[in-house]
């Protein structure tokens, strides 16, 4: 709830905003007129107490990310006075770092992806360090104001999160502590569950023996909870093991799909994988005559293989009768995957909550099905660590399609990363 009245919050003022500068633009435009028609011109001043009265810090910059707008929420949260921090470049007075404390590059700078994607940006994962050396968590959003088709102005709105951010990192704590803790005496209650249903230790009767199954089913699927609790938290602190690599993504699928065909068969399903255009090209894959021989990505392979198979399982789980398809497609820009089931397919008002933390489609057909709600918030969090995309189209009765979009390597990029991962290696050694 507090999420929905933030947002609409903030298109209050970006349309607040957007008529001040429409103002400013149309009373420009009056004075470099010779008209001699008397009319009211809109001053700053008649705004003021607009910026002023605002909790969130506002910044408008230029085309050249010089600030124009500087109101006192932004002085608040930055530490910069407004007189000292107008024309100034942004990122000389806000200095944006990630979760390990080191500065960003311009690349994944929102104050300067919003003029080279012209689309907004908005981002909770960074942190400044203000005047008085204090680090601070943001909020931050970026919206392009567009002329002619070039982005001549960003409206940068900024929401100190210090406070919900330390919140919560504690519940993640507690939660990766209470998992981890947890995991032990689950799995010692399994392991002895094992041994009392095995016939050469244990003589028991058949009522016994599935009374014994289905606590040892229960003690499984809390243990899989447990683990999945923990990858979660470790994924929202930035603390989930990652190695990436140069992945050739053709052989590494195929291989795959080969591991994961033993599951399909046993279920009666078929399971196939395809190379180019079978799927029709999605969002950023737009040019389907560049596919290329060779799918180069930089990720972990172990981390891929576990949101691959993830998807995989639930394809299975909500597929009786058909089969699976895993393919991959790309363009110079984008390595596309998918992976398409003839399934019971997703309400569409499921679809756009799939993703967050716990949650589950609730019907007469998944309620059966076990899960912990969280797998599809894992591979959502394991894709997005490397700059990635992951979505899913689906229709009931007809099945699903996921879908993942990873940057693809340059054969620069490519002979580059493979050098510094060879040379660490022989630092290792």
């Amino acid at each position: 709830m507090h999420d929905i009245l933030y947002i609409y919050v903030l298109g209050i003022v970006i349309l607040i905003f957007g008529i001040i500068l429409i103002l400013f633009h149309v009373s420009s435009k009056h004075n470099s007129t010779k008209n001699k028609e008397s009319f009211s011109k809109p001053s700053s001043k008649d705004y003021s107490f607009i910026f002023n009265a605002i909790d969130e810090g506002i910044i408008v910059i230029d085309a050249n990310q010089n600030i124009s707008l500087f109101n006192p929420a932004a002085t608040s949260i930055t530490g910069w006075k407004q007189e000292d921090a107008l024309n100034l470049n942004i990122k000389l007075v806000i200095q944006l770092l990630d979760n390990k404390n080191e500065t960003i590059d311009d690349q994944n700078n929102p104050f300067i992806q919003v003029f080279r994607t012209k689309q907004n940006i908005r981002s909770n994962n960074l942190q400044i360090v203000n005047k008085d050396k204090t680090p601070i968590s943001l909020s931050i959003n970026a919206y392009p104001i567009i002329e002619n088709d070039q982005v001549i102005s960003a409206i940068i709105l900024l929401r100190n999160i210090t406070e919900e951010k330390r919140e919560e990192e504690q519940l993640v704590d507690f939660i990766s502590t209470a998992s981890h803790e947890m995991r032990t005496p689950v799995a010692a209650i399994e392991g002895y569950l094992s041994l009392a249903m095995n016939s050469k230790i244990s003589n028991i009767d058949d009522k016994v023996r599935g009374y014994l199954e289905k606590a040892h089913l229960a003690t499984s699927h809390l243990g899989q909870l447990f683990q999945d609790l923990l990858t979660s938290a470790k994924a929202e602190d930035g603390r989930l093991t990652n190695h990436p690599q140069v992945i050739e993504l053709g052989a590494f699928l195929k291989q795959l799909t080969e591991d994961l065909r033993f599951s399909a068969q046993k279920k009666g399903l078929s399971i196939d994988f395809v190379v180019g255009s079978e799927e029709k090209i999605k969002n950023e894959i737009v040019n389907e005559k560049n596919i290329l021989p060779f799918y180069y990505v930089y990720a972990d392979p172990d981390r891929l293989n576990e949101v691959i198979t993830n998807l995989f399982d639930n394809a299975i789980k909500f597929t009786s009768e058909g089969g699976i398809t895993i393919g991959i497609t790309s363009d110079q820009n984008i390595v596309q995957i998918f992976i398409k089931d003839t399934g019971i397919g997703i309400p569409s008002e499921d679809i756009n909550h799939l993703f967050q933390k716990f949650y589950r489609v609730d019907n007469s057909a998944t309620r059966t099905i076990g899960g912990t709600g969280l797998g599809l918030f894992i591979a959502k969090k394991i894709i997005e660590l490397y700059n990635g995309k992951i979505w899913v189209e689906s229709e009931l009765k007809k099945g699903s399609t996921f879908y993942i979009n990873l940057p693809k390597l340059t054969d620069v990029q490519r002979q580059e990363l493979s050098r510094n991962q060879s040379n660490e290696n022989k630092d290792i050694g």
